[in-house]
């Protein structure tokens, strides 16, 4: 997933309401004019990926900060960083945080006299929903952009990314189709397995001209079973539902 990582803008797949033509980040990216945001949406779609693209579109230094592991000390020292920057060269500062509604109140707040003074942009990603997750001060300073899920035709024209990259034998219809129903729209799940899949083949000769559903299964087991859209887990999940609101 690291190595399919976009490096243009024109290699992201999917997100089209948002980087077609004319779409808000798309005329973000082409003006320069890049505002604090939150990318909020579903894992595997490309939000840290977006984010890396836009401190490479403005040539800014690109501060990565985990809600998960980082505290306060954490944002005054990327602070540090971003002014250090300004006054050696005048380069801009992102400040990108991956999972920002992990953060507490005060934690979110320490980012909002930097954000109003302009020192950082700062970008958020989440796969909560920012009205409740995210403090309001700092939702009024950002702008928020929903992200979707990839759909199939996503999924497999990055399946065919990874087959280039990996030299690996391509997959029957019923295979691939079936990989894509596992990713369930997580460009990442989907590479993941993949890769798994690939690297169980073995090398040389051992390697079967074609990759069908059942060596798919015979690979992934128990990783595709464990949620297989459209299959028996699935209207098993879809009971659990109902039996539980009852």
């Amino acid at each position: 997933a690291e190595r399919l990582r976009p490096q243009p803008l024109g290699e992201v797949i999917g997100q089209a309401h948002l980087l077609g033509p004319g779409k808000p980040l798309r005329v973000a990216f082409e003006s320069g004019r890049i505002r604090s945001m939150i990318l909020w949406g579903p894992p595997g779609v490309g939000k840290t990926t977006l984010a890396r693209l836009v401190a490479t579109a403005v040539s800014a230094r690109f501060i990565v900060l985990s809600a998960v592991l980082a505290g306060v000390k954490d944002i005054r020292d990327a602070v540090d960083q971003a002014r250090a920057a300004a006054a050696a060269s005048g380069q801009g500062t992102i400040v990108f945080v991956d999972e920002v509604h992990r953060f507490n109140k005060a934690q979110q707040d320490a980012f909002l006299p930097h954000v109003e003074s302009g020192l950082f942009t700062f970008i958020g990603a989440t796969t909560e929903n920012p009205s409740f997750e995210v403090n309001s001060a700092l939702l009024s300073r950002a702008t928020v952009h929903v992200l979707k899920a990839l759909d199939d035709a996503d999924l497999a024209a990055l399946i065919a990314r990874a087959q280039a990259v990996l030299g690996a034998p391509p997959l029957s219809d019923a295979a691939r189709q079936r990989l894509i129903g596992h990713a369930d729209g997580d460009a990442r799940r989907l590479l993941n397995a993949y890769q798994a899949l690939v690297d169980g083949l073995g090398d040389g000769g051992g390697a079967p001209a074609q990759i069908d559903e059942a060596r798919l299964e015979l690979t992934l087991g128990e990783l595709l079973r464990r949620y297989d859209k459209g299959g028996d887990q699935f209207y098993d999940m879809i009971s659990a539902l109902h039996k539980s609101v009852r």
